[in-house]
């Protein structure tokens, strides 16, 4: 087996000994370095395949030397994956370290075990990118466990093929796709395709829990912690301990959340309420959001911080209506379940009812897919559903106009119905892009740029 080579950039003998020995025992081969042009001359004659790098040189503690180093490595040596390392946690100094490449940031003094994951994790993400991508679903099936998974269609596919490739390493993994696209079911296939698969999968909606309790349902708090407290209780963090952690929602995180969020994704570590003593814990952080996190970082409502840890990998799920082939294999797996739920054992759907099904723009997605396939079977008590059956059930009443003459859901793609919305909520509010921004959710910021992407002026 070949030997993984790390470069260790730091001025200090002791640290650099330290690190030396670690990685030594753990089966890598180290080089090092006390200073910049050491460092550039010894990746010019020595094959690395990681760098972990201190980020500060000189009695400055900037950064400013780090940060100019890890440019030009970047610039050199872009497929070498670097890991800044530092003894003074400074947050923007970590962002600005990650805007330039980084994969990691880990502060002084590490954590042995959080720092071999970290070296292990950025190594195989650089293999994995590198690497060839497998294209069948059948071959992927052969040594993946995606049997809940329904989908074929090459961007689907390849979705697959990135969980297969991420799987095995602790990568915090970012899900981003629409409502009821099944960012659920990929987080699971992450956890059941890893080395933790036999250890907790613990879920959390993060947009179901209030700021006042986030604490306690996250860390847990000790007995007597506050009014109600009238005993022990176990976190979501605690519970997934050795396992994976889902958090769903992460965009509807207040700020104050955000905070406590990005502590125990630092550190590893958390305290509960009550307690002052730190917990650390082992957890996998798999994220999903439907929100634009981008977006919400421009705009001040996200956290830049939080945003670079929780997605080292992003996975993006495309809407149902992008893939109009994967409706047909769907259908017929519900209809499957529904066959046995129902004891209608000669339920079928013909084929013009799957044509008619793949043409429709499906804007709840699977979810809206899956409940008017229940409903069109609960309803039409036929054996063999047709695209008749199906209309009549997708037919539901037309909801009124709201009082600022909001178009009807449907009539239009999604874009086209942002951009009337906006239009018609600036005229009115007479132009008042606060009020517009607080009607519509949106950070004023936010607003302006979606005004800019639909050409969008006031109205006069």
């Amino acid at each position: 087996m070949e030997m993984n080579s790390i470069l260790i950039i730091d001025d200090d003998l002791a640290v650099r000994t330290s690190l030396k020995l670690l990685f030594r025992e753990n089966g890598f081969h180290t080089t090092d370095a006390d200073d910049p042009e050491s460092a550039k001359n010894s990746l010019l004659s020595n094959p690395v395949d990681l760098i972990l790098m201190d980020m500060n040189y000189s009695l400055e503690t900037t950064g400013v030397e780090g940060l100019k180093l890890l440019e030009e490595i970047k610039k050199s040596h872009a497929h070498i994956p670097v890991i800044l390392i530092t003894a003074w946690g400074s947050i923007p100094l970590a962002v600005e370290g990650m805007k330039l490449g980084a994969v990691d940031f880990i502060n002084k003094p590490w954590n042995n075990n959080h720092l071999i994951q970290s070296v292990s994790t950025a190594l195989k993400i650089s293999k994995f990118e590198k690497g060839p991508q497998n294209s069948s679903r059948t071959k992927l099936d052969k040594h993946f466990d995606f049997g809940r998974i329904i989908g074929e269609s090459p961007s689907f596919v390849e979705i697959l093929d990135t969980v297969s490739r991420v799987a095995d390493t602790n990568a915090p993994v970012l899900i981003t796709g629409e409502s009821g696209t099944g960012k659920e079911l990929i987080a699971e296939a992450i956890h059941q395709n890893s080395r933790r698969r036999n250890q907790p999968f613990v879920k959390v909606n993060l947009g179901g829990i209030s700021s006042t309790l986030f604490e306690s349902e996250m860390f847990g708090h000790k007995k007597g912690a506050f009014t109600d407290a009238r005993s022990d209780r176990v976190g979501r963090f605690e519970m997934a301990d050795s396992g994976s952690i889902f958090l769903d929602e992460i965009g509807d995180l207040d700020p104050y959340s955000q905070v406590k969020m990005l502590r125990v994704l630092q550190d590893r570590s958390f305290e509960k309420l009550g307690s002052s003593k730190a917990q650390k814990v082992d957890v996998r952080i798999i994220s999903a959001t439907n929100r634009p996190l981008e977006d919400m970082v421009e705009s001040n409502d996200f956290r830049e911080d939080l945003y670079y840890r929780v997605n080292l990998i992003t996975i993006v799920i495309p809407p149902l209506r992008e893939r109009p082939e994967d409706i047909p294999p769907l259908v017929d797996h519900f209809i499957t379940t529904l066959k046995k739920a129902y004891h209608k054992n000669d339920l079928s759907v013909s084929n013009d009812a799957l044509v008619w099904l793949s043409g429709l723009p499906w804007p709840g997605n699977i979810r809206e897919l899956k409940n008017l396939v229940e409903r069109t079977v609960l309803v039409s008590n036929k054996s063999c559903l047709t695209q008749a059956d199906f209309a009549k059930q997708s037919q539901a009443p037309r909801k009124k106009q709201s009082a600022s003459g909001f178009p009807y859901e449907g009539t239009m793609t999604l874009d086209e119905v942002e951009r009337e919305i906006i239009r018609k909520s600036l005229a009115f509010h007479k132009n008042n892009i606060s009020k517009v921004a607080n009607a519509l959710g949106l950070s004023r910021a936010a607003l302006y740029r979606r005004m800019e992407k639909f050409d969008l002026k006031e109205i006069s």
